[in-house]
């Protein structure tokens, strides 16, 4: 945003302008937040940099639509301070956090406000919040949690809640909780990742007049995935289509001890629109499968002692594979020499396709479980192809461990997608796609209703359903990802996030594409 805003400024857009924008667009989430603000006691907590004057010009739109506005100082502002003078001359009454009587000052306000606007530290922020700006935030935090809802004032963040690190999502912690975080321009990184996301409340972008088309903004490689990004990506559903023309998907999934995952992958293909499904199952699998999976095609595959696949079986399905138009392989796989060797020579078998273009594969689970005991298993993918471990199966992968991983995910996901030469998504809150060229992608969602068995093998599902539909790996990834993420938020939606189970999500998919697609 630094480098965006610099750029901006020299194709003639002051920093003025700017902050301008930036304050009336945070005003006007504040008025969508109260409904009328007309008479309402907001107070406002101003910093000494940029965020402060930003809030200070909310607090001056806020007092011209009749709001009773109050500014604390809390950490002292440059002399003469242009925001601050015209704030005064609207009536927008101020005072310093470290004056005599200014911490009883605040409380009382507190007692009395119904929103608190905190603008105390922006993107600048590189020290711990300590002094008067710790006991001013302490005293939101006190009253917020001594008063009931809906005493309590509401707290609407200026670009970031104080505290949190733009960059990291690190969170200090001295600072306070917002109800609703304005991000200006851009979101930032740490908006979007834990534990600093726990602070955002929800999130709104609000522009603030950056000219459109700047290079300089083009060649930022990182985006927030959106609801109209995604439906500009979904595929076409023409009205003279057929079964054919959605594509056949061959998933390879489950075993004695995990029915449920291979059904969830292959039911979920069908719901986000493949026009057929093959599920290919160990033999102890296929019969309690089929009972259960009226619409889909069943390929039995020889089996272990144990109810694993055999590594016999890349034989069984490598004749097959000119058939398909995508393959997902491992929900459910179970681990052990046998299933090492059996993905082994699956993607040998891979290789040796003679097709006009590569089968687009997904590796999830299991079958990066199984891939992290081969050597180099990466160069045995022939095409495109899109990886979902989470942390724990990033770890493996990478011989690192799950700290090392979540400490930076987008970097994390970044580097092996480009050593790899695959589409890396990294499950989680904030799910991260990243693509061997560079581009990361982050999903607005972070559900803890998805945090459960078997949503992992929904999301495999989902990207071989569209891949099978045309879109590449990676595309299918990231549409899939939101996908995912938004029929998650629908059913938290309806029934609360605790509770939630993976095959909740099923019935929403198509209720979820249709609402996608009609964004664009």
């Amino acid at each position: 945003m630094a480098l965006v805003e610099q750029a901006a400024q020299s194709r003639g857009i002051s920093v003025d302008t700017l902050m301008e924008n930036a304050g009336l667009a945070v005003a006007q989430s504040a008025r969508k937040l109260l409904g009328t603000v007309a008479g309402a006691n907001i107070l406002a907590l101003v910093g000494p940099g940029n965020n402060g004057a930003d809030g200070l010009v909310a607090a001056r739109h806020l007092r011209r639509w009749g709001a009773e506005v109050t500014a604390c100082v809390v950490t002292r502002r440059p002399n003469p301070d242009p925001k601050m003078d015209v704030a005064r001359q609207y009536g927008v009454n101020a005072f310093c956090a470290d004056d005599e009587d200014g911490l009883m000052r605040l409380e009382g306000l507190l007692h009395r406000s119904r929103l608190v606007i905190d603008a105390v530290l922006g993107t600048g922020r590189s020290r711990p919040i300590e002094g008067v700006a710790a006991a001013v935030l302490e005293r939101v935090i006190s009253r917020r949690n001594a008063a009931h809802s809906p005493a309590a004032a509401a707290v609407l963040a200026l670009d970031l809640p104080t505290g949190v690190d733009a960059d990291t999502g690190a969170a200090d912690p001295a600072g306070v909780t917002a109800d609703v975080t304005v991000a200006l321009g851009h979101p930032k990184v740490g908006l979007l990742t834990f534990p600093g996301a726990a602070r955002v409340g929800r999130l709104e972008v609000a522009g603030i007049g950056l000219p459109p088309g700047m290079p300089e903004t083009d060649a930022i490689s990182l985006e927030l995935l959106t609801a109209g990004w995604v439906s500009r990506n979904l595929p076409a559903r023409p009205a003279d289509a057929h079964k054919g023309t959605f594509g056949h998907a061959l998933i390879v999934a489950g075993s004695r001890n995990y029915v449920g995952a291979a059904c969830l992958a292959a039911q979920t293909a069908l719901r986000v629109g493949a026009g057929l499904v093959t599920l290919a199952t160990p033999e102890s699998v296929y019969p309690i499968a089929a009972s259960k999976l009226t619409e889909v095609i069943h390929q039995p595959l020889p089996e272990d002692g144990d109810g694993r696949v055999h590594p016999d079986a890349a034989g069984v399905i490598a004749p097959l594979l000119g058939r398909f138009d995508s393959l997902a392989v491992g929900s459910g796989m179970g681990r052990s020499e046998g299933t090492a060797r059996f993905m082994d020579a699956l993607l040998t078998e891979l290789g040796r396709l003679d097709l006009p273009e590569q089968l687009p594969v997904v590796v999830d689970a299991d079958g990066l479980n199984n891939l992290s005991d081969l050597g180099q298993w990466w160069r045995r993918l022939p095409g495109p192809a899109v990886v979902t471990p989470h942390p724990g199966e990033m770890a493996t992968l990478t011989r690192s461990s799950i700290p090392e991983v979540q400490r930076d995910r987008i970097a994390t996901a970044r580097r092996w997608a480009a050593e790899w030469g695959v589409s890396v998504t990294l499950k989680g809150a904030g799910t991260v796609i990243a693509h061997p060229g560079g581009l990361a992608q982050v999903s607005p969602f972070s559900n803890p209703g998805l945090a459960s068995g078997g949503t992992g093998d929904v999301l495999t599902g989902v990207i071989a359903g569209l891949m099978a539909q045309g879109l590449e790996p990676g595309l299918a990834a990231a549409c899939g990802v939101f996908l995912h993420g938004q029929a998650g938020a629908d059913v938290a939606a309806r029934r609360g996030d605790a509770g939630t189970i993976a095959s909740d999500l099923l019935d929403v998919f198509p209720e979820t594409l249709r609402r996608l697609k009609c964004v664009g």
